[in-house]
């Protein structure tokens, strides 16, 4: 089974998954499959093309805190910019997605989760037998992000460019509460694993 783990920025969605894998599930990162696809000869000869080379490092790979900041930027070039990245992206992503869910099969894996924030958005959702919803108050949710040295600003742009969460709620047939302490959220987390895996 692959489970999909999804939420609002910093709702603890990497937490949940890490869980998961404590328990014995095989973990899939969206966001590391985004920085090899990143890494790829053409897609980033696309973004040198579109963006210049403003947007490379120092070591020639395409420096992401650089693209964010454009595909990030308010409308109405922020989102355009962001639609040009996702088409090059996303397709690469899910071929990758596809091959290690391929593999783990092989390997006999019962779960597989999927940790991806733009999971409903990508169209990934279709590959995943539950949805898994991390629910964590806005403030709470902020408050991590100042801590990365975001502002509320940037916070509000980066929640505007993914999926309403209202929408995500509704689509996960499990919701775990991650208001409260890290012993809370695990105790939803084993309930639901033993849900899902009965030998568990």
């Amino acid at each position: 089974m692959v489970v999909g783990v999804v939420g609002g920025i910093a709702s603890g969605k990497t937490l949940v998954a890490a869980e998961l894998a404590r328990l014995g599930a095989s973990v899939w990162d969206a966001d590391g499959a985004g920085h090899a696809v990143l890494r790829q000869e053409d897609v980033r000869h696309a973004v040198v093309a579109r963006w210049g080379s403003a947007v490379l490092g120092r070591d020639g790979q395409i420096d992401r805190q650089a693209v964010a900041r454009i595909v990030f930027a308010p409308p109405p070039s922020g989102p355009t910019e962001l639609e040009f990245l996702e088409q090059w992206t996303h397709p690469r992503i899910e071929l990758l997605l596809r091959r290690q869910l391929a593999r783990l099969a092989r390997r006999g894996v019962q779960v597989a989760v999927l940790d991806a924030a733009v999971m409903i958005e990508a169209g990934w959702d279709r590959l995943c037998g539950k949805i898994v919803f991390v629910d964590t108050p806005r403030a709470t949710r902020l408050a991590r992000c100042r801590q990365r040295g975001w502002t509320e600003q940037e916070f509000a742009r980066r929640e505007a460019a993914q999926e309403i969460l209202e929408m995500k709620r509704a689509r996960a047939d499990l919701m775990i509460d991650n208001s409260g302490s890290v012993e809370s959220t695990r105790c939803q987390i084993e309930r639901f694993w033993r849900a899902v895996v009965p030998s568990a």
